[in-house]
């Protein structure tokens, strides 16, 4: 004795499921082609974790926040940890008290965007100025080089 009629889905119901399920797909591949928007606040940097939650961005040591999200190009979650070592191009935001809080982890199309930040080239050269090629010395007649004692060699 079945007291509990078993009913099909109304085809209104099964309209919204197909809906819904159109809209995930679309917004999954939505969000692969597109490009992705930056705040206004963002800047660009260089940035190299060296002992979580340690970096060095631009060149100096800094801390990322507690809760700090470091998002990949195709805007994963990543985690500080599998980044050590690696030199990355970045846009970044901080906290009120000055940690990084939001890292993008910038593609080469992205990377053109003009941005502010120290790498404001435009984002052409991921290298940071220490491993670029050197600027020409030039003698500004300060230094007395006659007056240094000879280069004595490797010993």
């Amino acid at each position: 004795m079945n007291r509990c009629k078993k009913s099909k889905p109304s085809a209104r119901l099964r309209a919204l499921g197909l809906l819904a399920l159109a809209s995930l797909a679309c917004g999954g591949a939505a969000a692969q082609a597109g490009s992705r928007s930056f705040p206004e606040e963002a800047r660009r940097g260089v940035l190299v974790v060296t002992q979580p939650p340690e970096v060095r961005l631009d060149g100096r040591t800094d801390r990322l926040a507690p809760g700090a999200r470091i998002l990949s190009t195709s805007n994963l979650l990543v985690m500080s940890g599998t980044l050590v070592g690696q030199q990355l191009l970045v846009n970044y935001t901080r906290t009120p008290q000055g940690q990084v809080h939001q890292v993008w982890i910038l593609t080469p199309e992205e990377a053109r965007e003009r941005r502010a930040g120290a790498a404001s080239n435009g984002g052409l050269s991921m290298l940071p100025a220490w491993l670029q090629a050197p600027t020409p010395a030039t003698d500004n007649g300060l230094t007395p080089y006659k007056d240094l004692p000879p280069y004595p060699g490797p010993q």
